[in-house]
């Protein structure tokens, strides 16, 4: 009698599963120049604000001239008076130093993130990495700048109209009455300032991209950027403003025996000699600037990245 044979078991045949590769992250210089153009959009679009700002902040009370009741009435006043283009005279200097300063923004920003997802081991940034990579790129940032900041400060202070006969001369003076450390002073203030407005845009983009309806087509990602860039801006600058406040104190004094030196005391000594609204001085002109701004920011960032990833890698 032949033995049973065992019954033939089919063979599945073993289909090999394809991961997508992870996404290749977009080069240090790469990051620099979509910061940069990101800047400058910005600037290009804000820049009419800054100097409706600036023409509040000159506008004295009792000295004759024109007079403006409110931001709208000054943007009719100056075109309709000075002609349109008046709103962007004087661009080239902020474009020279602030493209730059949104490039160094963004791309330490990357850079930190990375960084940071490698330290802690995780794949994914959450709001405590971004916040931490939002003060990182805030000092790195802040480094870079400050000379830049101090002798924008001193040129625009009316009474310094007659000592500085432009930036380069602004310069030279200061090193030589001041010695070429003094371009480093506000250093610390400024750390604070840019600091606390990083780690606030950055953190809050995380958290307000997840509290969003997910972007179904590019127009909804579009949207969903700019709210979460202009949140961010908003409250980056209220966090941040009266650091601000205490770093132009710092770096607008070229006396020897300073009023103000370190920017926590010097904080204390404002809210103390004029109340605490006086560190929240040039608020408002600031805040519509840099939330709108910071929505433009993320926008224009994320659009040209995306540009480069799909042309350029």
């Amino acid at each position: 009698m032949a033995a049973p044979t065992a019954p033939i078991t089919p063979v599945t045949p073993v289909i090999p599963v394809t991961t997508a590769a992870p996404e290749k992250p977009l080069p240090f210089l790469f990051h620099f120049t979509a910061g940069g153009i990101a800047g400058t959009s910005e600037i290009l679009v804000m820049y009419p604000l800054d100097v409706v700002k600036t023409r509040f902040q000159l506008q004295v009370s009792g000295a004759g001239g024109e007079t403006y009741t409110s931001i709208a009435d000054c943007f009719k006043k100056i075109i309709k008076n000075e002609g349109f283009s008046r709103l962007y005279r004087g661009i080239l200097p902020p474009i020279l130093v602030e493209a730059p300063k949104r490039a160094i923004k963004f791309s330490a920003n990357e850079q930190y993130s990375t960084l940071l997802k490698k330290i802690y081991g995780v794949d994914k940034m959450n709001q405590s990495l971004s916040i931490q990579a939002g003060i990182s790129a805030g000092c790195t940032e802040a480094v870079v700048i400050v000379p830049f900041e101090l002798v924008k400060i001193r040129l625009q202070d009316k009474e310094s109209a007659g000592k500085y006969n432009g930036t380069f001369d602004a310069i030279t003076k200061i090193i030589r009455h001041e010695g070429p450390f003094a371009l480093y002073n506000g250093l610390e203030a400024t750390v604070w300032r840019h600091a606390t407005w990083n780690g606030g845009y950055f953190g809050v983009i995380f958290t307000i991209r997840k509290s969003l309806p997910k972007a179904e087509n590019k127009q909804q990602q579009l949207r969903n950027n700019f709210i979460a860039g202009a949140v961010g801006g908003t409250v980056g600058t209220i966090i941040n403003t009266p650091f601000d406040v205490v770093k132009t104190r710092i770096q607008n004094d070229s006396g020897i025996v300073k009023k103000y030196n370190w920017t926590l005391p010097a904080v204390a000594t404002v809210a103390k000699e004029e109340g605490i609204k006086a560190l929240y001085k040039g608020f408002v002109p600031k805040v519509l600037r840099l939330g709108p701004g910071g929505g433009i920011l993320l926008v224009v960032f994320d659009q040209v990245t995306k540009w480069m990833k799909k042309y350029l890698l």
